[in-house]
């Protein structure tokens, strides 16, 4: 797990759009695995949400020649496939939704309806961040947004965006900045459900609960448009 985030750190950082943390070490000692990375200290003052727009957008410019990555890694503690494939709606329905669902043991019908989700939509494969919750980005005390905690890969830059919305900690300013920089594509606000059902469904495999309500509502919502 933590070679796979270090890689994923390294990935975003040889980007030069957005900073991360320098990893520093990683190894294992007195059979415990570790990650160590540079301290950068967060300003209680000002937050940096249209820099963060606008630095992700230069992020997602970064692309590759097919989606996923040379490399499996983790989205929390589970295992995130990424196996290389030209077609993104392939891509997410079996190494993203199907994965997730297995695990679960559900089955639905939505996994051969995506296509209507993607009239008009051919994405490029970004470099995503691929966890990009409110909790893995802060404003360092020199001004510059910080994103941290990565589970990357090439896939749609609406994945990305689609997260932000789901857990919240984006300000306006965020939204405007990324607009501004590369406008997204019509009909990303349909998307944005199906995207957040792969972290719900996610969430639902690691502490069950109310997510696992969650994702069962989600499913029949996006099954009936």
């Amino acid at each position: 797990m933590f070679e796979a985030e270090a890689e994923g750190l390294r990935e975003l950082a040889r980007t030069g759009a957005i900073r991360v943390p320098k990893v520093e070490q990683v190894g294992i000692e007195n059979g415990q695995a570790f990650i160590s990375m540079e301290r950068i200290e967060r300003s209680t003052r000002e937050s940096a949400d249209a820099k963060l727009g606008e630095q992700l957008a230069r992020l997602h410019h970064a692309t590759s020649a097919h989606f996923g990555w040379h490399r499996d890694n983790t989205i929390g503690l589970t295992p995130q496939k990424n196996d290389a494939c030209d077609n993104w709606i392939v891509f997410f329905r079996e190494h993203r939704l199907r994965y997730q669902l297995a695990l679960l043991g559900i089955q639905t019908p939505l996994l051969d309806r995506l296509e209507p989700f993607f009239e008009g939509h051919d994405p490029e494969p970004s470099l995503l961040h691929g966890d990009l919750w409110g909790g893995n980005w802060f404003t360092a005390s020199s001004g510059e947004p910080v994103i941290f905690d990565p589970a990357c890969y090439y896939g749609d830059r609406e994945a990305d965006i689609a997260m932000t919305y789901l857990f919240g900690g984006f300000g306006p300013a965020f939204y405007d900045a990324y607009e501004a920089a590369w406008p997204l594509n019509e009909g990303h606000h349909r998307r944005r459900d199906l995207y957040n059902l792969y972290h719900v469904l996610n969430h639902a495999n690691l502490f069950g609960g109310g997510y696992l309500r969650q994702a069962r509502e989600m499913i029949e919502k996006l099954a009936q448009l």
